[in-house]
């Protein structure tokens, strides 16, 4: 299946620079990232072979190649910024210690909650596009989400009460 690469490019790049920029918080190594993940691409047109939409297949490369470049920086702690508000943690960010209190929480939460957390809050993703990205539908993105929310908060509750 051959493809028109300017056209991938154009279409994707800020949708794929925008997931690889809510898993490396880095502007630096997001762009340097998607530019290999279009590179990665490129090299392997053979490997697409049209069973998800292209997106999907590009957030696959982004994603793996992410995971790769963490591992060779020693893991997620370094590269987090502070947690953006969400309307539901609003209060519980508002000083510093609850904030840290939420990323340790988050850093050991398990997938796939952690990932689509990061895309939802992080990222700003449509939950359509999360569901895309994991191959599923755009309600078991909006489950999944909320279920992560609650998690936290329950963990906030145990850790507070």
């Amino acid at each position: 299946m051959s493809m028109d690469f300017d056209k991938l490019y154009n279409t994707y790049f800020m949708e794929v620079y925008s997931y690889v920029m809510t898993i490396m918080k880095n502007r630096h190594m997001a762009e340097e990232i998607t530019q290999e993940v279009f590179y990665k691409a490129i090299k392997s047109d053979k490997s697409f072979k049209g069973a998800s939409s292209e997106f999907t297949w590009l957030c696959a490369i982004a994603r793996n190649t992410c995971m790769d470049e963490l591992r060779k920086k020693s893991g997620w702690e370094e590269l987090r910024d502070e947690l953006p508000q969400n309307e539901n943690l609003e209060q519980m960010l508002e000083d510093e210690e609850m904030t840290l209190k939420i990323h340790q929480i988050l850093h050991n939460m398990e997938e796939p909650y952690k990932e689509v957390f990061q895309l939802r809050i992080f990222g700003e993703l449509s939950f359509l596009k999360i569901g895309k990205i994991f191959g599923k539908t755009e309600n078991w993105a909006r489950v999944t989400y909320h279920r992560a929310r609650l998690k936290i908060q329950e963990r906030m509750e145990e850790e507070n009460g």
